[in-house]
């Protein structure tokens, strides 16, 4: 059985404390309660706070929740939050387009997949939910860079990789297929990751109005394209099942 690393046993207990017990609390407090030396304390303590996870009140010298740990935390909320308003609309654009829907977030430079419905035809298909896409080339990944900033640098900085002879790497290149993203309201990628697969993705945006996730369908690109062009009943599919969870999370209308 492996065995629990105890620093990161003690740092969990006194973020615990922090959360449950009073606002604030100060080394002995702390010590005392979790059956710590003072110098043991002290140290996980000061760790803990160069990371954001804990703040000092300078006048008192009691510590604090932080407030990186809070953004975790809203982090998470998001993200649990968009995949509950997306589950019946994902099912729904599943069932009209005859596709697999994939719900996206970006993380650490790509496109992280938090959900995921499959193809309605039975067929064999592998659940991709934790799995990451490229931001450049995928559709979920050119709307997430159109449309949210820090995407769009992430994008940028790292190296675009060509996956097939049709990814578009060169920055112009790339800065131009963002604009023709947000003057379309989506994105397409039609064999530039994958030789005969294509995707369609739109962005979905929060009560703020920021984006905060895409959604797309993908398939064999003989389905979702037609006469070498992205079917447009398929955007528009694509396109409503974005604003309609975008409206479910406080969005209003795009």
């Amino acid at each position: 059985m492996a065995r629990n690393i105890q620093s990161l046993e003690r740092a969990a207990a006194m973020l615990r404390l922090l959360a449950g017990g009073e606002r604030r609390l100060g080394l002995s407090d702390i010590a005392s309660a979790l059956g710590l030396a003072k110098g043991t304390a002290h140290g996980i303590l000061r760790t803990l706070q160069h990371e954001g996870f804990v703040e000092q009140d300078d006048a008192s010298g009691r510590y604090q929740l932080g407030a990186e740990l809070l953004r975790l935390g809203t982090t998470y909320l998001d993200v649990h939050e968009l995949r509950a308003r997306a589950l019946v609309w994902t099912d729904d654009l599943a069932r009209s387009s005859g596709e697999s829907v994939h719900l996206g977030v970006l993380h650490q430079q790509g496109v992280l997949i938090v959900h995921h419905v499959f193809r309605p035809d039975d067929s064999r298909q592998v659940l991709e939910i934790g799995a990451m896409q490229p931001l450049h080339s995928t559709a979920l990944g050119k709307v997430l860079s159109a449309y949210d900033p820090v995407a769009h640098s992430e994008a940028m900085e790292a190296e675009r990789k060509p996956f097939t002879e049709r990814t578009v790497c060169e920055p112009e290149g790339f800065e131009q297929l963002l604009d023709l993203t947000r003057a379309r309201g989506y994105a397409a990628d039609v064999e530039e990751t994958w030789e005969g697969v294509a995707s369609i993705a739109a962005p979905i945006h929060d009560r703020r109005r920021m984006p905060v996730g895409a959604v797309g369908i993908t398939g064999a690109v003989e389905r979702v394209c037609r006469d070498g062009e992205v079917r447009p009943e398929l955007i528009a599919a694509v396109r409503d099942c974005a604003r309609a969870v975008s409206r479910d999370l406080g969005a209003g209308r795009f």
